[in-house]
């Protein structure tokens, strides 16, 4: 049997998954010479976060197949040499799902009846139950910005309350919602001005950084609460700050801060704050629930199945590798153009190659721009491996074909996406082992290379003279620099597209003056990342 080495403490119900998959040696408390040792002849490795798996203890274990961390980050393992080792990297993000939604009830019932105050003036000698005069949940409306798998069952649990549970998350369907016991909002502004209690469930991502904001605060109940057990950089601490000082928001529960640990002692001192130092994931059946989660994760890839939630993949061959490599950076970008064109979650993508792939480098592709799709979307950390299985637990229908060369182009990717409003397709091109373009995007031809900020304009205004200089007055207004425009040849429905490179990133101000510019109908902005072509050549 595969040898497992078991380094920090671990769940006797993670240990008997394990037993049952190989010999499980568990050795605590190893210095580097005895660790060393003993990952010689070792299959797998798990791990918490006391033991550290660096380079050199990869490269001593010859068998080692996977490295599991029972818990959510990898800091103390080495994934780019386990990578270069071919060796799999997994952890267990998910574990803790039940936990963090109940601990986002208990800040709501905290928050409600004042419990922390009222415990505190118990324990100093006080008794004032007039101080101490609660609210109940029944009948309050619950906000939840985010609806993915905590957010969800904060919603039933929030139900068994009595609660009206609303949902502000453009990736949900109605029936996806309401199977949740939410109903669903259009903005996270209608969601604020109905919410008694605001609480956050949503990835960090530069879009939702500092989501609730100065503007969003003034649109809630004067005795509203914020929660955020979440991801503490998507509150405005500053704003938040000057809101319960002003009373215009009843109070702010608080699990996660921008900073930790938080130094804002200014926002703790608040008699309308309860806080808690990141302890939404620290309950004893979640510390099992991961060791469960990263014992079957271990069995998985020694029984040679996929795991679930891998955080590197082992290096495809050198063949493999050179095959796709030209491809990647332009999977990726058409899977962040198809998230914005959509407007949520396609119920079905295809990815189509004209060029010589096989099934093998087709897949891997596929797992790239599924990626780019959902990367700003999701909660789990995704990679290649298994972004096609979050997607296919959305309801996202995966498909791959092969088109003929066309437009001039020999090596074209073409992706096409069904929402619930119709189908609609983008396409690239690779001119080159590190040179790639967007060359059509739902019937419009254009070419541009997809980095940096591109800002797409739809004009049903297309031959009307002087729009480019409407569009750069605004920019330069901004001090936003065009790094390059194209335009479309072709009209579509009586519509126009131009693409704009852009320098720097284009804000709500900026994009709502272009979208009053005369015959604009649409603009969707996208970061592709990625240095300007001066930069890449220096």
């Amino acid at each position: 049997m595969p040898k497992i080495l078991v380094c920090d403490p671990l769940s006797e119900a993670g240990l008997d998954i394990l037993r049952l998959a190989g010999d499980v040696s568990v050795r605590l408390n190893l210095d580097g010479r005895e660790l060393a040792e003993a990952v010689a002849d070792a299959a797998a490795i798990v791990v918490r976060s006391s033991t550290r798996i660096d380079g050199p203890v990869i490269e001593a274990a010859p068998q080692l197949m996977v490295i599991a961390r029972a818990g959510v980050g990898v800091d103390n393992i080495d994934v780019a040499t386990a990578t270069r080792c071919g060796v799999l990297v997994v952890n267990s993000p998910l574990g803790n799902t039940l936990a963090a939604a109940e601990h986002t009830i208990g800040l709501m019932l905290a928050a409600a009846r004042r419990i922390p105050q009222a415990a505190a003036t118990m324990k100093s000698g006080g008794w004032d139950r007039k101080a101490f005069i609660g609210r109940q949940l029944f009948q309050k409306t619950l906000g939840l910005v985010g609806l993915g798998k905590v957010g969800s069952e904060v919603a039933r649990r929030a139900a068994a309350f009595g609660m009206r549970v609303i949902a502000q998350d453009p990736y949900v369907t109605e029936q996806q919602a309401a199977a949740a016991g939410a109903e669903l909002v259009s903005s996270l502004e209608q969601l604020a001005d109905e919410a008694d209690y605001l609480s956050l469930h949503c990835a960090l991502t530069p879009d939702t950084r500092g989501l609730i904001n100065a503007a969003v605060l003034e649109l809630m109940k004067p005795d509203a609460v914020v929660i955020n057990c979440a991801r503490g950089g998507l509150v405005d601490e500053q704003a938040l700050l000057t809101a319960l000082r002003e009373h215009r928001i009843g109070g702010a529960a608080l699990d996660v801060f921008e900073q930790e640990p938080t130094t804002n002692t200014e926002l703790l001192a608040l008699d309308n704050v309860i806080a808690t130092p990141h302890v939404g994931a620290s309950t004893e059946e979640a510390q099992d629930a991961v060791a469960v989660d990263a014992a079957r994760q271990v069995r998985d890839v020694l029984e040679g199945r996929l795991p679930r939630y891998p955080v590197n993949a082992r290096p495809l061959s050198a063949e493999a590798q050179a095959a796709v490599e030209p491809y990647l950076g332009l999977v990726k970008s058409l899977g962040l153009l198809v998230a914005g064109l959509a407007e949520g979650l396609p119920e079905r993508v295809e990815l189509a190659s004209t060029a010589g792939l096989a099934a093998e480098h087709m897949s891997y592709l596929q797992g790239h721009l599924l990626v780019g799709m959902l990367d700003d979307i999701v909660e789990e950390a995704l990679n290649f491996i298994n972004a096609p299985l979050v997607a296919a637990e959305r309801g996202i229908e995966q498909a791959q074909s092969k088109i003929e060369p066309g437009w001039g182009y020999s090596h074209l990717i073409e992706v096409r996406a069904t929402t619930a409003g119709g189908a609609f397709d983008v396409a690239g091109a690779v001119l080159g082992e590190t040179d790639y373009r967007i060359v059509r995007i739902d019937g419009f031809r254009l070419e541009f290379v997809p980095r940096e900020h591109v800002i797409l304009v739809y004009n049903d205004r297309p031959q009307e003279p002087g729009f480019i200089g409407k569009l750069g007055l605004v920019l330069a207004d901004a001090q936003i620099s065009i790094i390059g425009i194209q335009c479309s040849p072709d009209i579509v429905d009586g519509v126009g597209l131009m693409a704009a490179r852009l320098g720097s990133a284009v804000d709500e101000s900026v994009r709502g003056q272009i979208a009053r510019l005369p015959g604009v109908v649409r603009i969707e902005v996208f970061d592709f990342g990625g240095g300007t072509e001066r930069e890449e050549r220096q």
